[in-house]
């Protein structure tokens, strides 16, 4: 057993938590590229507004234990660093890292920031191309997830219903001034990464819509493209000053989603063991007021309307609610409530 920095024992996830957990032997590669392979579903739906990657995890049997290990994280191992410079002292962390399971988590991110920089090129060319239909399929993902959840949500209280409505309201006008926006201070790009990290460990709650909500989505998806490309250009003698500006953006989303797995998601899992319902309502009511930015995004980018762009609206509206539908039924309607 590996000790804390204090003495104590260290963090250790319990064993129903850990079953089926690969080893670090040889025979162990087809666990963790299983593990991979599902991080990279998360990446994917957790790029998309309205789609959950906590919902990928539920699906595919792993959500108790990353919930499990992301409760076990405990800052206070970096205490034991610098004893790392003994063989004692590098058994002692490795045997912290795995009752911690940072293992599975750092697979499992490998697999998530994989979706991630693949999905952020393809999504950022259809931004600029296909904003409209992009538009409409987000809009259907959002207001289907919203529907969804909302269905198996009974509210009862005054209260509940006052915190579905200061969700909405809040939503609505951060979506107007976001609009406008284009970006944020590093601050703000920050509270942007705690929050999100907060909701995509949350089956049927979408980070990537938080984003949305905010008017990060694209400066962020933007950013990190940039970033890439400049780390590329100074393979061939690029200048250093381009990674610069998008690399602060990323780090300072990085630096806020670091804090919210340590601390907003423990609140946000307060919240819902205390005031469930009303929680839940909150944050339907958010996707419902930031329905109002794909709707003036696309007003703004259309300046003639045709059948032909009507039509091709309609079916990304119904692909992105076919995709929800079809998900909520493949998982056999999560429980909310």
């Amino acid at each position: 057993m590996s000790r804390e920095p204090n003495g104590g024992e260290a963090p250790t996830a319990p064993e129903s938590a850990r079953q089926g957990a690969p080893s670090a032997t040889a025979d162990s590669f087809r666990g963790w590229l299983g593990i991979y392979l599902t991080g990279l579903c998360m990446g994917a739906a957790d790029m998309v507004p309205g789609v959950s990657g906590g919902t990928i995890a539920l699906v595919t049997g792993i959500y108790e234990r990353l919930v499990t290990a992301i409760a076990a994280l405990d800052p206070r191992v970096i205490a034991e660093f610098p004893a790392a410079r003994t063989a004692a002292g590098r058994r002692r962390l490795r045997e912290t890292f795995v009752g911690m399971d940072v293992p599975f988590l750092l697979v499992l991110g490998a697999g998530i920031g994989t979706a991630v920089l693949v999905l952020s090129r393809l999504l950022e060319a259809a931004f600029e191309e296909y904003l409209v239909l992009l538009s409409a399929f987000f809009f259907a993902l959002m207001a289907a997830s919203a529907a969804i959840i909302y269905r198996d949500v009974t509210l009862e209280t005054p209260a509940q219903y006052a915190a579905g409505a200061v969700g909405i309201v809040i939503a609505f006008a951060l979506s107007g001034a976001a609009e406008s926006s284009g970006g944020g201070s590093l601050p703000f790009v920050a509270l942007s990464g705690m929050i999100a990290i907060s909701a995509m460990v949350l089956p049927g709650i979408s980070g990537a819509a938080f984003l949305y909500v905010l008017g990060q989505y694209e400066y962020l998806v933007g950013s990190l493209n940039d970033f890439v490309d400049a780390l590329a250009g100074l393979l061939v003698g690029g200048d250093v000053a381009a990674a610069v500006g998008p690399g602060t953006v990323v780090v300072a989303f990085m630096v806020g989603a670091v804090v919210g797995l340590l601390t907003m998601a423990r609140v946000v899992k307060w919240a819902l063991s205390r005031y469930r319902i009303a929680t839940l309502a909150f944050l339907v009511g958010l996707m419902v007021g930031a329905l109002r930015l794909p709707v003036e995004e696309a007003a703004a980018e259309t300046t003639r309307v045709t059948p032909g762009l009507v039509a091709a609206i309609v079916a990304a509206g119904a692909i992105g609610a076919g995709a929800i539908v079809a998900l909520d039924r493949y998982t056999g309607s999560l429980d909310y409530a």
